[in-house]
């Protein structure tokens, strides 16, 4: 089954403008954007035809083609990255099995998530869309709680019942612990990773249908799926002890910055 990686980014973030140029420093201090490292991070994916990135802004586009990214334009009107997924899709004509939905703002993604939510999907016929999920340990969940204390928008958590489906997705911290944990204990909370693997059909018919109240709250696109009673499949990986974080605001520069550090990457 043949695979395109999409990476949709835009400019005009409104929590974070030009997040996609932001300049993330790697181990020896050697800057690149973040839709560079985004860009690096689909290239070690194995089983991969295609990768693209999707965008509506030039500048973002400069920048890709300056270090050798293929990009597809696509329109101001699309609303979030999985609309402008299905543009890319649609203008490449199409011709691929499973198009996966690495966002911009992810460049920690190591590849073997990605391996594990295509060898999932493909594993379910049945299922259009699956997403990864990857277990908190004490010091993710608590960095989650910091970051809603503190007002800003950390990860999203999701919670599944036991046939894998999403039950629902959120910026809140779900379920509710009520108990405090350590740095190294494992907890009942999933970190959602943003990616998306999907089958054409459910990403043409995406952008027809509404927006629903529940993505309007909370800001997240895959909730369109679970408003339409579309089953999203939670792929669970496994961090192998790596740190994993998405940059959703500025202050997760110097925390990315760390982990590139941490884990040697230039």
């Amino acid at each position: 089954m043949s695979v395109l990686v999409v990476i949709p980014a835009r400019y005009a973030s409104t929590r974070y403008p030009a997040k996609p140029l932001a300049v993330l420093k790697g181990a020896s201090g050697e800057a690149k954007s973040l839709i560079r490292r985004s860009w690096d991070a689909a290239m070690a994916v194995k089983g991969v035809d295609r990768v693209v990135v999707a965008t509506d802004d030039v500048r973002i586009k400069e920048a890709c083609e300056a270090f050798g990214a293929e990009v597809v334009m696509t329109s101001e009107a699309c609303f979030n990255g999985t609309e402008r997924c299905a543009e890319a899709f649609a203008n490449l004509g199409g011709g691929f099995d499973i198009v996966v939905n690495l966002q911009g703002d992810a460049p920690l993604t190591p590849a073997w998530f990605v391996e594990d939510l295509v060898a999932g999907l493909r594993a379910n016929p049945d299922t259009v869309i699956a997403t990864p999920v990857l277990r908190c340990d004490g010091r993710a969940l608590n960095g989650f709680l910091e970051d809603r204390k503190a007002g800003r928008v950390g990860g999203t958590t999701a919670v599944f019942g036991a046939d894998r489906k999403a039950l629902y997705f959120s910026k809140e911290v779900i379920p509710y612990t009520g108990k405090p944990y350590a740095d190294t204990d494992e907890t009942p909370v999933f970190h959602h990773v943003g990616v998306y693997a999907y089958r054409p059909e459910a990403l043409g018919d995406y952008p027809g249908w509404p927006i629903g109240p529940l993505e309007t709250l909370e800001g997240l696109e895959q909730l369109r799926f679970l408003e339409q009673n579309r089953p999203v499949l939670c792929v669970e990986v496994d961090g192998q002890g790596r740190a994993f974080w998405e940059l959703n605001n500025p202050e997760d520069v110097p925390r990315i910055e760390g982990i590139l550090k941490d884990l040697g990457i230039e």
